[in-house]
């Protein structure tokens, strides 16, 4: 079973993202901070993050720096903003 692990503060997404991943037979593990996601990867492997940039205390941007720092683990990106220069980024 491939494990996701989502980093997002919306505690709403990540229960129906969840429900779904879950259901499509996903081992899904969700941390709400970056600093609860970042102690989790270093005690855990994972196939997959899913990643918010707008992120309490530490940006998504920071977070992938870190992670890049000893994984290649693949990351999604999600973002809430629309501007195009943010998207692109």
């Amino acid at each position: 079973m491939e494990k996701i692990l989502m980093i997002d503060d919306d505690v709403k997404l990540t229960e129906l993202a969840k429900e779904f991943l879950g259901s499509q037979k996903y081992e899904f593990i969700s941390k709400h901070t970056p600093e609860e996601g970042l102690e989790y990867l270093e005690k855990n492997g994972v196939d997959i993050i899913i990643l918010d940039i707008m992120l309490p205390g530490m940006d998504g941007f920071q977070v992938l720096r870190k992670i890049r720092e000893g994984l290649s683990i693949p990351v999604i990106m999600l973002t809430a903003r629309g501007d195009v220069t943010d998207r692109i980024v």
